[in-house]
């Protein structure tokens, strides 16, 4: 029995392409790529508490850097 691709939520779906933006603003603020993959692995959270407080990709990754 084949077993059905998870579907996941247009609020998922929204948070993973900001985390992809923040990634790219990571990088260039200097972070090489796994870098700012890790940092963003290791501090999931932190970043999506910044995601449902409306800051834009840009400036999570300014706070990041700070």
């Amino acid at each position: 029995m084949a077993k059905k691709k998870e579907e996941l939520d247009p609020e998922t779906l929204e948070l993973i392409q900001w985390c992809i933006e923040v990634e790219d603003f990571l990088v260039k603020g200097g972070a090489t790529v796994e870098q700012a993959q890790d940092h963003i692995e290791e501090q999931i959270e932190w970043f999506t508490d910044l995601f449902y407080d409306g800051l834009t990709p840009e400036e999570a990754a300014k706070e990041a850097l700070a």
